[in-house]
């Protein structure tokens, strides 16, 4: 840096948390879907960008992309559910090393490409609504109340639309508005 500020052309660092992202690929057909580091790196630091509360630093969490015999194998030991599901979250219980590792989110291939398809998203799209769904989680929100659900979904929309993503509820919340007007 030179006595009057920063040299020209050279950008200051962003204030807040910053976050690096681990990939783990468990099945290859996450790789020959297209699926990249970027996308998944994008996903996870839109939804932590938009936490306003959380401090900054730097915070760390790794992404497994997996097949839904892993998932269903995950599903049934950690949530006694018998069946994959297209995300789940396992938040770290402490720091390790460094930067704060705040845990893992897993995603399963099949599951995703098919709710991708059924709801008429790309897969990129799909695939970082569930990267900003499970950063959610392992940042402590959850969806269990409707009250839960409301707020959630209101971070998940605003980290979405900054990667120019469409909002996932909207056919959600026609379909419980025609509801209640019936």
């Amino acid at each position: 840096m030179t006595e009057g500020g920063p040299s020209p052309g050279i950008a200051e660092p962003l204030a807040g948390p910053r976050l690096a992202v681990d990939v783990a690929r468990h099945a290859d057909t996450w790789v020959e879907a297209g699926i990249t580091d970027a996308v998944l790196e994008r996903a996870a630091r839109a939804a932590l960008a938009t936490i306003p509360a959380l401090p900054s630093g730097n915070y760390e969490i790794a992404v497994v992309l997996t097949d839904n015999a892993e998932m269903r194998a995950l599903n049934r030991t950690w949530r006694g559910k018998d069946a994959p599901t297209n995300v789940l979250s396992f938040p770290a219980s402490e720091a390790l090393g460094g930067a704060p590792f705040l845990g893992d989110v897993v995603l399963a291939y099949e599951t995703s490409l098919k709710e991708s398809r059924e709801d008429n998203f790309t897969l990129s799209d799909h695939v970082s609504h569930l990267v900003v769904h499970g950063v959610l989680h392992l940042l402590g929100f959850d969806h269990q109340t409707e009250e839960e659900a409301e707020r959630m979904e209101a971070i998940e929309r605003k980290a979405l639309a900054t990667l120019g993503i469409a909002d996932p509820y909207v056919e959600e919340r026609e379909t419980s508005v025609s509801e209640l007007s019936s």
